[in-house]
């Protein structure tokens, strides 16, 4: 049987995959490790960079507030990326110790409901501030963002839960130490009675990341997004719509990030083709890496023209994340209300 972590990161896949003559091929696990390296160095540096801007060099708004929460969330998985591609290097053996297999992995699941959470607060967020002007300016302040954001990470933290309790080490066949999901709660992993209701168990689980960590959130900023967009288009506002190109960057890469993971999450559920399962895996690894890593960096080009790069860093920042454009489009909607 193969075992994922549960928190949006892959660790381990316990079936070794082979080529057409039978024989382990390592040069995948390198090319995996490798990518997570990377996304490492550069995701650490450049969402490093964002947090610094957005807490110290940036007026506090519901809009920073809101995106520095989000960019913490991806800084928090690159922090933990070379533990998984030294995992991936030693053929998946965890030498970290048992606590740290519960902490990496809880930790990333935090983050990966926390980012997909983030997201749909911001959209929310844009919804209210074009669709309910008056609304938004009598509680949309920074306060409240400050209590948005703690409840986000407060229920990431209860829904990760479970991949605490379920992360466990043991020792495989090989000698090998393996950091893997047991949704059993038993030492004995290889009964037919315990594999059926891990079975059962491991369904609940993918049902319930899937649709709260994907599907619903999605929907609700599909919603969102919609509604916003024939607002602005009714009130002639796409010209000033920075913040709001912002957030559709940041759907569209949570999209097309994250659906390669839950499909994969779901062909390991039903003991997919190895071939197959395999190539889903590094799309998924690369696609999770884009996501922590170039999501961030996309959302400075978004809104602005080439002339972004006549400017500086820090112009740059407070032209993407500031919320004067959309203050201009809260008075406008609300003088014609």
């Amino acid at each position: 049987m193969d075992w994922i972590n549960s928190s949006g990161h892959v660790i381990s896949v316990s079936t070794s995959l082979t080529n057409s003559t039978g024989v382990p091929t390592p040069a995948p696990k390198a090319i995996i490790a490798a990518a997570l390296f990377m996304s490492f160095i550069i995701g650490a540096v450049s969402n490093g960079l964002y947090l610094w801007m957005l807490k110290f060099k940036m007026q506090r708004t519901v809009n920073t507030l809101l995106f520095f929460h989000l960019i913490l969330s991806y800084f928090i998985s690159t922090l933990i990326l070379p533990f998984m591609a030294i995992s991936f290097l030693q053929d998946n053996h965890w030498a970290f110790g048992s606590v740290l297999c519960k902490v990496f992995n809880s930790t990333l699941s935090v983050s990966m409901f926390a980012s997909v959470f983030f997201l749909s607060a911001i959209s929310v967020d844009r919804y209210y501030l074009i669709l309910h002007p008056v609304w938004s300016q009598q509680h949309r302040t920074p306060r409240w963002a400050s209590r948005i954001a703690f409840r986000i990470w407060i229920s990431a933290t209860i829904l990760s839960m479970p991949y605490l309790v379920f992360r466990k080490t043991h020792n495989d066949r090989k000698g090998k130490i393996k950091c893997q999901n047991n949704y059993i709660m038993s030492a004995d992993w290889e009964s037919e009675e315990h594999q059926t209701l891990g079975q059962w168990v491991h369904t609940a689980c993918f049902v319930g990341r899937f649709l709260l960590g994907f599907l619903l959130p999605f929907l609700v900023i599909v919603f969102c997004y919609k509604r916003v967009a024939t607002k602005m288009r009714e009130k002639g506002l796409f010209k000033s719509s920075k913040p709001f190109k912002v957030m559709l960057t940041a759907v569209i890469s949570f999209f097309v990030c994250w659906m390669p993971y839950h499909v994969y999450s779901g062909l390991v559920l039903t003991k997919s083709q190895p071939l197959f399962l395999h190539l889903t895996l590094g799309l998924a690894v690369v696609t999770i890496s884009f996501n922590t890593v170039i999501s961030p960096i996309l959302y400075l080009f978004t809104g602005e023209n080439f002339t972004v790069f006549k400017k500086s860093v820090l112009a740059l920042f407070k032209s993407t994340f500031s919320d004067d454009s959309s203050t201009e489009r809260t008075q406008t909607l609300n003088s014609d209300i």
